[in-house]
């Protein structure tokens, strides 16, 4: 039992420190990409605005089912759900985000070539994603737990998407008036745009058969 707990603690741990260290994300990638006007970063902000208020969810849902453990197991079904809900629907939202403003800034391409501060960010958040994909995954090897999986799922897209952030923003720092690098940054955008809706679809579908399963067994007599 207080082994159990333990575990329960390091991963709600995991989460908050997740969620603290994801705080000045959106501020810091909001002002670089007010700075660059970079199709990347501007993409980049509205999709760690989005996963923070997943991160939240998920994080508030974990602690009160792990600080109430005489919630009853439908219900404690259906906020397990809602948490997972509330990262697919962030990413499928990020994704719609930045396909948007890829789309746009292909047409539509000004940069000044001031992206140190979106590249240092893109850098340190894909070491730090890249940890707590690692982390969580070793965590649900540990005792599998549906919150942490979604985690997992969430940290492994997060550290792709850094990858391809820093990947389009080194060819803005390197060459920002070259011709190619429009293209370039506003593929960046559209290369993680789909990543991350298909992700998030793909996790939507996974929370329909159990729905179906929970809606079948409240309707038997």
């Amino acid at each position: 039992m207080d082994e159990r707990k333990s575990g329960s603690r390091k991963r709600e741990k995991t989460l908050l420190v997740a969620l603290l260290l994801s705080s000045p994300g959106p501020v810091l990638t909001g002002i670089a990409a007010v700075t660059s006007l970079s199709a990347t970063q501007i993409a980049d902000f509205l999709r760690r605005s989005a996963e923070l208020v997943a991160l939240f969810v998920s994080w508030w849902i974990y602690r009160k089912i792990q600080n109430n453990p005489h919630i009853e197991t439908p219900r404690r079904d259906k906020m397990t759900r809602f948490a997972n809900k509330t990262v697919s629907i962030a990413m499928i939202c990020s994704g719609i985000a930045m396909m948007t403003v890829g789309l746009f800034r292909i047409f539509f391409y000004t940069v000044n070539g001031n992206v140190v501060l979106g590249y240092v960010i893109a850098i340190l958040g894909l070491i730090t994603n890249a940890w707590f994909w690692w982390r969580y995954g070793s965590l649900n090897r540990e005792t599998f737990d549906p919150v942490i999986e979604s985690q997992q799922k969430l940290y492994r897209a997060k550290a792709c998407v850094d990858l391809t952030v820093v990947i389009a923003l080194t060819s803005v720092l390197i060459a920002p008036q070259n011709p190619a690098t429009r293209y370039i940054d506003s593929a960046g955008c559209i290369i993680v745009a789909f990543y991350l809706a298909f992700s998030g679809i793909g996790m939507l579908r996974e929370q329909k058969p159990l729905e179906k399963t929970e809606n079948a067994s409240e309707q038997l007599p």
